[in-house]
């Protein structure tokens, strides 16, 4: 059957389902450039105007997963588990959790990205770590799972090509917020990857993609029925991003925290979340998280961060290396005495953003050693005159900004306060 960009534009125009053949069409027509960049943005416009039924969006995912080649992973004798965030402000839980998974018996072959905007991208974080290399061969990485049990890399270029297009388009269309075309690019690229198991930490928040919890929940129900529809068990998790993640926001300061959680301590937030993801993963893996292995002894005992070192030095980096650190640091003071009420994660990931964390198209570069470090948590007691944030960066000229973006992000008053629930919800298949 003959297609045509304008007969499927116009079908999804007017409210229509798409059928198979129409989507296998039209996106190996746009991988291949026969179908232009324009026509597809207006695609990607009546997607997120009239939206895709859960059979159009499992079969737009399955499209853009042929449109390259999945990851021939060999088998290196342990389970592989993976996990993807939708992105938050702070969110290093990567960082500790892979090598804490790998150390509990599980693989983790974690194909990451870099950031955009005021969401911080786990590549950018590793490579402030000096050495540390993001590009590695299908051969690699197979290599490292099997000596090491971790790596967390770059995304093949042979993976969900497809996606890769339409991503750049839809950051230039207005179209990035259609839950269908979220859900099908991730997933299209995590299926392709070859895991056994996934688990999904969706943010919930004003640092989140998806403001409300009925968004988010829309967003994991979607990519676990994808999940199952290819046969990849997968978990959701709803977690908190109103407030930021941790106390460091921005490349060196959020690895240097990561750090200090392999080792046993950092942020209470930062722990809870990483070992709940861990029981999630170790589930999916078939490792009992109660019965047979205790991820939160293994994190104490330092065994977690022994992976950490081997995973940073298989991939070319110094573990033991200081990290870059800012030229420029200054406070922002308490305007008044009383509790800290809020600390606004928008606000606190637009702030880093602009101080030089972060990246506003993706060709642009970032600052290892920019960002904001938090010096008091919601519910803490604060002095007015005193510290409640530092903000690092190597462009005091971005400072002014920075403290610009924080103006309605913190509020100081006199009723206790204290930050709500980590863990929202669970979405199964």
């Amino acid at each position: 059957m003959t297609h045509s960009a304008v007969d499927v534009i116009a079908a999804k125009r007017d409210g229509h389902r798409l059928s198979d053949a129409q989507i296998d069409w039209v996106v190996a027509a746009y991988t291949r450039g026969d179908v232009a960049d324009e026509q597809m943005s207006a695609l990607a416009m009546a997607i997120l105007l009239n939206g895709m039924d859960d059979a159009e969006t499992a079969r737009w995912t399955l499209a853009m997963i042929e449109s390259g080649e999945r990851l021939a992973l060999p088998d290196v004798g342990r389970p592989l588990v993976d996990k993807h965030s939708t992105g938050g402000v702070g969110d290093k839980l990567t960082l500790p959790l892979a090598p804490l998974v790998a150390a509990c018996g599980a693989a983790v072959p974690q194909l990451s990205g870099r950031g955009l905007g005021h969401t911080g991208g786990t590549l950018d974080k590793l490579e402030a770590i000096p050495g540390w290399r993001a590009e590695l061969s299908t051969e690699e990485i197979a290599a490292q799972l099997a000596e090491v049990g971790a790596v967390v890399c770059a995304t093949t270029p042979a993976l969900a090509p497809a996606d890769r297009r339409l991503y750049a388009l839809r950051d230039v269309t207005g179209t990035v917020p259609s839950i269908p075309l979220i859900a099908s690019s991730i997933m299209s690229k995590k299926i392709a990857e070859g895991t056994d198991g996934l688990v999904l930490d969706v943010k919930v928040g004003s640092g989140a993609f998806m403001r409300t919890r009925e968004a988010a929940q829309e967003l994991a129900r979607r990519m676990v029925a994808i999940g199952a529809a290819e046969g990849l068990p997968t978990r959701a998790l709803l977690t908190d991003m109103s407030v930021p993640l941790g106390r460091a926001v921005g490349n060196a300061l959020e690895v240097a925290e990561a750090v200090e959680v392999l080792r046993g301590g950092g942020p209470p937030d930062v722990v809870e979340l990483t070992l709940a993801l861990a029981h999630a993963m170790l589930g999916l893996a078939g490792i009992d998280p109660e019965a047979d292995v205790d991820p939160a002894e293994v994190l104490a005992s330092g065994r977690a961060f022994e992976v950490w070192e081997r995973m940073i030095a298989a991939q070319g980096g110094d573990p033991g290396a200081p990290l870059p650190t800012a030229a420029h640091v200054e406070t922002v003071d308490a305007p008044a005495s009383g509790v800290l009420t809020r600390l606004d994660a928008l606000a606190v990931g637009t702030a880093a953003w602009r101080l030089g964390a972060g990246r506003a198209r993706k060709e642009h570069p970032v600052q290892a050693a920019a960002g904001v470090r938090l010096l008091a948590g919601i519910g803490d007691e604060v002095r007015a005159g005193e510290p409640l944030l530092e903000l690092h960066t190597d462009t005091p000229d971005a400072v002014p900004g920075a403290r610009a973006a924080l103006d309605d992000g913190l509020a100081i008053g006199d009723e206790p306060a204290e930050r709500g629930p980590l863990l929202l919800d669970e979405v199964r298949a």
